[in-house]
């Protein structure tokens, strides 16, 4: 296919922010009973009944949570929704609703805005969520999108940090690491590219990771498949700081410790490969990588014959009483103190 090397470029002041908004939500449907107003108001009007409603928030901004650099506007639309999704799925709960809001510098023509557009009506409609609203603003540097994100469930449902008991199973979905893998694959190849504009990057051997991390998926299907096997978790969180973050905050929550065993850690052959290039510790990057959007939950332990044999989930832990910490346990069967090195956002 071959490059426009001259682009339509319309600027977005030619709209005004209602003509932008009406002109970028055009395609956006309502497909929930719940929501009986959408956008167009001056608020949404949403209808749960007798469904308990879950809500969460993320804040992304061009160059702290995103380079556009190597991410495409279209996987930035996609990867925003799903990182909101992914937080309603955490709380074992359904997704239903969102709205976007952005800050956009005036280097943005609207052709840009409708790639960014098009990847959130493309989540939206993957994921069955209606886009309520939103709020539309200029920005002095880049690009900022703010979701948030409704959702319900019925009360016995809902899963939050705090159930864990000491002899519960840790179980994680998927895998873990590749997002991670997947970011400092294409950070070299931007500094390559930076020395040489004119080489081109083959990433044939990176596929896997290089999707992990420029559109991941929400576990949107844990909530059923937990449910056919008659598990109610305990506790829930998704991994997006990174797998040793997120442990510490069930055992915070919970007034738990953990063993985390190395050998049990599920890693996908690319991941091995890659870190072996990349001459990096495996394990470090599991623990420690983050944006896998993969759930981590704890069950009873008379579960485990449920879950055991089920390719969609790893055990890769044990709860344990908060006085003998959290720790991970190596291949060599030595126990190291597990620290939390997940992403800070407020580091600098």
């Amino acid at each position: 296919m071959i490059e426009d090397k001259n682009p339509q470029r319309t600027s977005i002041a030619q709209l005004g922010e209602f003509g932008l908004i009406d002109h970028l939500t055009k395609n956006f449907e309502i497909n929930q009973p719940s929501t009986l107003k959408g956008i167009g108001d001056d608020a949404a009007v949403l209808d749960f009944k007798d469904k308990k409603v879950v809500v969460s928030t993320d804040l992304m901004i061009e160059g702290v949570h995103f380079d556009l650099a190597y991410m495409p506007l279209k996987h930035l639309g996609y990867k925003a929704v799903v990182s909101n999704v992914s937080d309603i799925c955490a709380m074992n709960a359904k997704a239903t609703q969102i709205t976007v809001s952005i800050a956009v510098s005036n280097r943005f023509p609207l052709e840009a805005l409708e790639e960014l557009f098009a990847g959130i009506t493309l989540a939206a409609n993957e994921y069955k969520v209606d886009v309520i609203g939103g709020d539309t603003t200029s920005s002095q540097k880049g690009l900022i999108i703010s979701i948030t994100v409704l959702g319900e469930a019925d009360e016995e449902e809902i899963t939050y940090r705090n159930g864990a008991k000491a002899t519960d199973l840790l179980v994680v979905t998927g895998d873990i690491g590749a997002a991670y893998m997947g970011l400092q694959v294409l950070e070299r190849e931007k500094q390559v590219f930076q020395v040489n504009p004119n080489s081109q990057p083959d990433l044939d051997l990176y596929t896997y990771l290089i999707e992990r991390q420029l559109k991941p998926e929400a576990r949107k299907d844990v909530r059923t498949l937990l449910h056919a096997l008659e598990i109610k978790p305990t506790s829930m969180i998704d991994i997006s700081d990174g797998l040793s973050s997120e442990i510490m905050h069930l055992c915070k929550q919970s007034n738990v410790g953990c063993n985390l065993y190395e050998d049990k850690l599920p890693l996908d052959p690319q991941l091995i490969s890659v870190c072996e290039e990349f001459d990096i510790d495996s394990t470090t990057v599991a623990i420690n990588g983050g944006e896998d959007y993969e759930l981590l939950f704890t069950i009873a332990m008379e579960d485990f014959e449920k879950i055991k044999a089920n390719p969609n989930f790893s055990i890769i832990g044990h709860m344990v009483q908060e006085s003998e910490g959290i720790h991970l346990v190596t291949r060599a069967n030595t126990k190291i103190p597990l620290k939390a090195r997940g992403w800070n956002a407020l580091t600098e």
